[in-house]
């Protein structure tokens, strides 16, 4: 989105290409599917459908316009920090056709405020149409964990095969020069609380891989026993994995003709030259042990990344429903490629505040979250939309957690 602060109508657009991509996402679902469980780290998806509308409520007609809930009852079903996720089902929630009926009751009442609000007021909320950002960005992130679910369900959902069996290219390493790096953002108007203040940290020279590491190359670190060999994991890693009886990427099992994979219901071979995802911190870590490496923090993923653009050729908004074998794609200053798009890639760093933080519009979304328990990931995957991959976007998780659609890019010092 341009820095200028958007028209009316740019907002009312952007609101429907929105919508009409969730609603498009969801409509091969059945209601059983809808319904279900999948897991208690996720929930049903009609729970999420629900609450892409209340949230929309809560911020674009009661917060803006002062108007009264359609449903008080919905504050307790729909907030994301009242129930656990696996507690959801549970919960009285919409049905299917109640949940879409509620979505467009929403949107006729948000799309009404929209036309009387003054976008340039002394309200940080609407300055820069900051709230529209907000609830849009919001629904394209859920868009994200609904996928995530539909691949956790194992149900059949219609995609492009991708059984590209081309090799991959041989790591290479790639210079990034000591120097100074402005590290998150006070320029991008809709960017999100963790992401300011910026400022400049110093860094010295370090090497990090031009790809994200391959599918090929991980199949042979567990080849290489790299499950089974102690010294690759940390203290928490090795727990995890033995605890887990973990023995290869999520999703990941040895077929007749070598590794296949789960992939949205569809069977199909491991392409060696896509970046594998569906990794935990751990995994990311060990493999990086086992090749004399390191991950690297969220600073020099950073300054690696600068000059990548979301609105070129990113592997962005489920544009090919995956990865897509390692290319010239989203290149950075320094050339390293992939950088936007196909895989979140893990960091080192713990999720914490900027140095000033200040939270807003309000410190569920973030601060609640800080401390050593989650790791940072960066550069989005092919499922997250361009209007929210940049480079400065953070996102977040359990170290332990293997849904994301997650790989790693591997660095060391210079």
């Amino acid at each position: 989105m341009q820095q200028e602060t958007p028209t009316k109508g740019e907002l009312a657009a952007a609101l429907s290409r929105a919508r009409e991509a969730t609603l498009r996402l969801v409509e091969p679902v059945d209601d059983e599917q809808m319904v279900a469980q999948v897991s208690p780290i996720m929930s049903p998806l009609v729970w999420d459908l629900a609450h892409i509308g209340w949230f929309e409520e809560l911020w674009l007609t009661r917060r803006v316009a002062a108007d009264e809930p359609l449903l008080e009852r919905f504050d307790d079903v729909y907030d994301a920090f009242r129930h656990p996720r696996g507690q959801r089902s549970r919960l009285p929630i919409l049905t299917p056709p109640e949940a879409r009926a509620y979505l467009e009751s929403v949107r006729r009442r948000a799309l009404r405020v929209l036309e009387d609000v003054p976008l340039e007021d002394s309200d940080p909320l609407l300055r820069g149409a900051y709230v529209y950002g907000l609830v849009l960005q919001h629904e394209l992130q859920h868009q994200e964990t609904i996928l995530q679910a539909l691949q956790l369900s194992s149900a059949a959902y219609a995609t492009p095969p991708h059984d590209d069996l081309r090799a991959p290219p041989r790591p290479e390493d790639v210079l990034v020069p000591a120097g100074p790096l402005t590290l998150g953002t006070n320029k991008e108007p809709w960017a999100y609380d963790n992401e300011k203040p910026a400022r400049v940290v110093d860094l010295p020279a370090f090497w990090v891989e031009r790809h994200p590491v391959t599918n090929g190359r991980f199949a042979e670190f567990v080849e290489d026993g790299g499950y089974r060999k102690r010294r690759y994991w940390s203290d928490d890693g090795w727990q995890w994995l033995r605890e887990e009886r973990v023995q290869a990427p999520l999703y990941w099992q040895r077929g007749s003709g070598g590794w296949v994979r789960r992939r949205l219901g569809r069977s199909e071979p491991v392409p060696p030259a896509e970046p594998v995802q569906h990794i935990s911190f751990y995994e990311a870590e060990a493999v990086a042990e086992w090749a004399g490496k390191r991950l690297p923090t969220e600073a020099e993923w950073e300054k690696a990344a600068k000059g990548a653009d979301s609105g070129g050729n990113g592997n962005l908004g489920r544009a090919s429903f995956g990865p897509l074998p390692v290319a010239r794609r989203a290149t950075s200053w320094v050339g390293c490629d992939c950088m936007l798009g196909d895989v979140w890639e893990w960091t080192s760093s713990a999720f914490t505040g900027y140095p000033g933080f200040t939270a807003f519009p309000y410190a569920e979304y973030s601060e609640v979250f800080f401390g050593d328990e989650h790791r940072v990931l960066r550069g989005g995957s092919w499922a997250t939309d361009p209007l929210v991959a940049r480079v400065t976007f953070r996102n977040w998780d359990y170290p332990r957690r293997r849904q994301l659609f997650s790989g790693v890019r591997l660095a060391a010092d210079a």
